[in-house]
């Protein structure tokens, strides 16, 4: 668990059960549980049951990551793009070949030396390319400022993603739509785990610095060291208290 505002770990737990998060939230008292305005985390059934039980009106607060939305979409059609490129290699057809990576860039950062490749492949009548056009499309939803407005624009986008034929985009569709009170509270905090996955990385850097770590609770002090948000700058002490000796 870590702080979004000054982007430090509170607490860390072991696995990552619904006990490993209830534990967080049993240091406070109703009054401070009351005073969470919001949590982000991913769609994970054990933290979502932990958050309910423990934080008033947990249902406004929850707030799906939208990274890890993005993410789902983007493994559907890759999964599409297997598909599609096995049934072209049967045909003696690789023009799916070593293009992996750009179905899964957004469309500005396609690399500039494979944008004519992209747009020649786009213009083909290839599934990869309805999917990714599926997954750009839902980029405009994090925009949109009301919910009203965003749900309207996913009654759209799911009457298309759902009648595409697309196996991984449907099923994705689908799982989406089971999640979607708590990706439209997004739109309300405007919060994300992309904090938590940059100490993450820290955390792994800690690890490969010492080699690893026999003693797991030596391990987790060294987490709450580096990425705790300790204030480690020397503090001036005021003229009447400093002593000399000779």
């Amino acid at each position: 668990m870590c702080n979004l505002e000054e982007g430090a770990i509170e607490y860390v737990a072991d696995k990552n059960n619904q006990e490993s998060l209830a534990g967080y939230y049993r240091q406070f008292d109703d009054e401070q549980r009351e005073q969470i305005e919001a949590v982000a985390m991913d769609m994970w059934p054990p933290y979502i049951a932990a958050t309910k039980a423990a934080v008033p009106q947990a249902d406004e607060k929850i707030v799906f990551d939208k990274f890890h939305v993005m993410r789902g979409l983007s493994e559907a059609v890759d999964k599409v793009r297997k598909r599609d490129h096995k049934e072209l290699t049967a045909e003696g057809k690789d023009w799916l070949k070593w293009t992996r990576y750009l179905w899964l860039y957004n469309k500005e950062n396609i690399p500039a030396k494979r944008q004519e490749e992209f747009s020649v492949l786009q213009k083909l009548d290839l599934k990869v390319a309805r999917a990714w056009a599926i997954k750009e499309n839902f980029r405009h939803f994090w925009g949109y400022k009301r919910q009203g407005w965003a749900l309207k624009f996913f009654k759209r986008w799911y009457h298309w993603a759902t009648h595409s034929r697309l196996e991984p985009i449907v099923k994705t569709a689908k799982t989406t739509k089971r999640h979607l009170a708590n990706i439209l509270t997004y739109l309300k905090h405007r919060i994300t785990n992309a904090t938590t996955e940059a100490i993450n990385a820290n955390i792994e850097k800690i690890k490969r610095m010492a080699y690893g770590f026999r003693n797991r609770e030596h391990y987790r002090t060294a987490i709450y060291f580096h990425c705790g948000g300790l204030d480690l700058q020397p503090k001036s002490l005021p003229f009447s208290t400093v002593t000399t000796t000779c």
